[in-house]
């Protein structure tokens, strides 16, 4: 499985979890470039060469209007948006914020902002996603609604920057998981607009509920609510690393220095167990119409599951009758038991706990004079295979008016490997 894993050693903050992705992309320049013109107003992201304790990285420097906004770190407005995302800003900067975007300063004005960016769907849907989790920490810890927090306005753009550029550099790395390391958040406190604060922040401590943390005495805010609400919404697990044979290694820095390496690390590569938990839930039917249960098959590999497949068999009194199998994670079984009782007629489920193997998968596309088609291939145990995305050249064929094995032979013409 092509797993990314995070060492947070050294807390995370946003725009080193960016840096840290972008030395993992194949083509860095191309991804900031476009990143750059996605419509953030006013802001211009360059990456640069970094040197700590002997170790080359890149630390992401977020410009707005032409000036690198430092004082957002540990000057938090009222919501505190540390927009410490570098963890490591200078804390005694005022900032002229004559010319910047008021408008994005509430939580409604970060959503306008980024639903109206030149990216994908899934991007704008993850990115809010984390904006939410910000927005409601920072609800809880000074307790007042959400739609009435008013972020940083210099800071809130610096922090779209540093969120949506993971949500791309994730969306186009497409891992099959997320994992990292227990999370350092450093210790001591920090001055912001309302006093001094214990490290983790409130707002910062409240995002990371059910995330394993630590400190080890480092002193300063290391984990910041961006960092934060970016692990908090990726990352299915946090533990030590596991078995990961390791394709490429990229160290996203930190500005201040510390005596340990400020960077959060990221490593790209294959968990070497391929073989996991999964659960089949089964249940008998006997009385809804094959388009119901089709509606039924449908929506759970929506939501989620692994396969779902229907048996046909015969019932008491020679009923004919279909068994319907849903193969799901562990941690998904309630959550598509609940789906298989809304959707179908059955009024009970059983459930076969079992350990499944499979191949390494990974795609890639491959440019046609037809169109792009992706391949998936699939490898281990000993084993290669390689597939044509159907969809692909189904696509291709029906828009340039030729056959399916047209588009077949035209694909295979530029790859080596199939």
């Amino acid at each position: 499985m092509k797993t990314l894993y995070f060492e947070c050693a050294m807390g995370a903050a946003g725009n080193m979890l960016a840096a840290a992705l972008l030395e993992l992309h194949d083509n860095p320049s191309d991804f900031l470039n476009r990143l750059n013109n996605i419509g953030i107003p006013g802001v211009h992201i360059t990456a640069q060469p970094s040197i700590k304790c002997g170790i080359h990285g890149t630390y992401l420097k977020v410009a707005i209007h032409g000036q690198e906004e430092d004082a957002h770190d540990h000057n938090h407005d009222h919501d505190h948006h540390e927009h410490s995302h570098d963890h490591d800003h200078e804390h005694d900067h005022a900032h002229d914020e004559h010319h910047h975007h008021h408008e994005h300063a509430s939580y409604s004005g970060i959503e306008h902002l980024i639903g109206h960016l030149n990216v994908s769907g899934g991007v704008k849907k993850n990115a809010l996603a984390v904006y939410r989790l910000i927005a409601e920490a920072e609800s809880r810890a000074h307790r007042v609604p959400v739609d009435t927090i008013h972020f940083h306005e210099v800071g809130e753009l610096d922090a779209v920057a540093d969120i949506v550029g993971v949500c791309m550099l994730i969306e186009e790395l497409s891992p099959d998981v997320i994992i990292a390391s227990p999370v350092n958040t450093g210790s001591g406190h920090i001055r912001c607009s309302h006093g001094v604060l214990p490290v983790p922040a409130p707002a910062t401590a409240f995002i990371l509920h059910d995330v394993p943390m630590y400190s080890d005495g480092t002193k300063g805010e290391l984990c910041t609510p961006t960092g934060a609400a970016l692990l908090k919404h990726f990352v299915k697990e946090f533990f030590p690393m596991p078995i990961l044979t390791v394709n490429k290694i990229g160290y996203g820095m930190g500005k201040k220095d510390f005596d340990k390496v400020n960077c959060v690390r990221a490593f790209i590569g294959q968990t070497a167990a391929n073989n996991e938990e999964v659960v089949e839930l089964v249940c008998n039917l006997d009385d809804m119409t094959p388009e119901a249960v089709s509606f039924a098959q449908g929506l759970l590999l929506e939501e989620g599951a692994l396969d779902v497949w229907t048996t046909s068999i015969g019932m008491k009194k020679g009923r004919s009758a279909l068994s319907l199998s849903c193969m799901c994670k562990s941690d998904e079984k309630e959550k598509m038991a609940q789906l298989i009782f809304k959707h179908t007629t059955t009024l009970g489920i059983r459930e076969n706990i079992m350990r499944r193997y499979t191949l390494q998968r990974e795609q890639k596309e491959v440019i046609t004079k037809y169109g792009a088609v992706r391949i998936k291939t699939s490898s281990g145990f000993g084993v290669k295979k390689s597939k044509l995305e159907y969809e692909d050249i189904a696509k291709a064929a029906r828009e340039n008016g030729v056959s399916l094995h047209d588009v077949m032979q035209e694909t295979l013409k530029g790859v080596d490997d199939f």
